[in-house]
């Protein structure tokens, strides 16, 4: 869909190039390798470097965060490098879902100077202009973008059953070899599917890599989903409480990097909501996706507390086939959905250095509305956040008349935030609303 001629892409990028958020990040994923990798066949007589499918979507999204620190990993080994027992087969057509692409867990090359060869070459390729191939034919580009971060591999745990220590060897190797093309160049480890504390531990010992290896910056990723079969009735339940349990773990991978790494940034880059297999084959309910910007929301405050550095909302583009329930633009519309509303709100309001201030919230609404207080260039702000299905009034102080009140419900739908002025002693929040509350100028 960000193809040249996809339904999605117009809207898609004009969405992130108005966002203008720093650390997105670019991932060509498996599922479709000829628009992910850029070699699907080991040299021999020749070589298959092909960028052509793949620079028209790269080029728009460097193109459209110009001015931004990017994180980018093509995180699709070509998977000739792997040991199978025969050769992986993958789609002619770009445009089709190739599931059986991913997977091997042993490089035929233990020396991992094909692996790192190859990613030398691509990062060259956007970067120095060109590069030289296996057999000696030089490839012109003409591109020289800066790619200030590089994150090495997606989700090693699930996509090639990684141990901790085989994934720090490939790491390592990755950025010894990459250094030598980008030698200012930031670097993310890991991506994790899932909290595994065994990986952290591991990883995070500096004792573990080689020496002079950087450890910038760690990453993993969170999905709140809804238990199997279940009806949209009860998810306001189950996401929210599978959120405050990944929120949970969080501080305790907190403690474990504070004590072995604790000048490594942390980058959870991929925070979302997943809808259950029963609604997955229908037509989604408008109010998930209130209900999913909502959770973006809950997410930013408890991790702000956590003092995570970058939270990170996935994904721009879903649709029916490719994880429709995480996307950000309405595949039916192709405008930006509530998902992306929420998250605009929360980087347009709360920039670095805004402090957090402790805030009280009336017990009569128990856990039911969030509410975080901060303080932005001078200015006071509060975000609040309906986790139910319901309407419920929030009491305000008497100092909030006449303030600014920004607001994404159902009612805002696939517009950005509605904005109206305080003029009584409550505001009501509507099923599942996101509202931001400002105070003075």
């Amino acid at each position: 869909m960000l193809r040249p001629q996809g339904a999605m892409r117009e809207g898609a990028l004009n969405a992130l190039k108005n966002l203008g958020a720093d650390y997105v990040r670019y991932v060509p994923w498996f599922p479709y390798p000829k628009l992910a990798v850029a070699e699907l066949k080991a040299p021999e007589k020749t070589t298959s470097w092909d960028f052509s499918l793949i620079d028209p979507m790269t080029i728009d999204f460097l193109e459209a965060t110009k001015g931004h620190p990017v994180i980018i990993n093509f995180s699709t080994i070509p998977q000739w490098m792997f040991k199978t027992n025969q050769p992986v087969t993958y789609p002619d057509d770009p445009n089709q879902v190739g599931w059986g692409y991913g997977g091997g867990t042993q490089l035929r090359d233990t020396t991992m100077k094909e692996l790192t060869g190859y990613y030398v070459r691509l990062i060259s390729w956007y970067t120095k202009g060109g590069f030289t191939d296996e057999l000696g034919k030089y490839h012109k580009s003409g591109y020289h973008y800066q790619i200030p971060y590089w994150e090495v591999l997606n989700e090693p745990d699930l996509e090639h059953n990684m141990s901790p220590q085989t994934y720090t060897k490939i790491y390592d190797a990755m950025v010894t070899a990459i250094r030598g093309v980008l030698p200012r160049a930031k670097f993310v480890g890991m991506a994790l599917a899932y909290v595994k504390p065994g990986w952290f531990e591991y990883f995070l010992n500096p004792a573990n890599h080689k020496p002079g290896i950087p450890i910038d910056v760690i990453s993993y990723h969170c999905y709140a989903n809804a238990n199997s079969r279940q009806k949209f009735d009860a998810y306001e339940y189950s996401v929210f409480d599978k959120a405050e349990s990944f929120v949970n773990a969080v501080n305790y991978i907190e403690n474990i990097r504070k004590h072995l790494a604790p000048n490594t940034k942390t980058d959870i880059n991929e925070l979302g909501t997943f809808v259950s297999d029963e609604m997955r084959n229908h037509p989604i309910t408008p109010a998930y996706w209130n209900l999913s910007a909502s959770v973006y929301a809950y997410f930013f405050i408890e991790l702000s507390k956590a003092g995570i550095d970058i939270i990170g909302e996935s994904q721009l583009v879903g649709f029916p086939t490719q994880f429709p329930d995480v996307s950000m633009i309405n595949y039916q519309n192709n405008k930006p959905n509530a998902r992306y509303w929420v998250l605009k709100l929360i980087k347009d309001n709360f920039t670095p250095g805004s402090k957090m201030v402790k805030t009280f919230l009336d017990d009569n609404n128990g856990d039911d509305i969030l509410a975080q207080a901060f303080v932005t260039q001078g200015v006071k702000k509060v975000l609040l956040l309906n986790k139910r299905n319901r309407a419920i009034n929030v009491k305000l102080p008497a100092d909030f008349k006449g303030a600014k009140v920004s607001t994404i419900d159902m009612k805002s739908g696939d517009n950005e935030a509605a904005v109206a002025t305080i003029n009584g002693e409550e505001t009501e929040m509507k099923a599942f609303a996101v509202k931001v509350i400002t105070l003075g100028n």
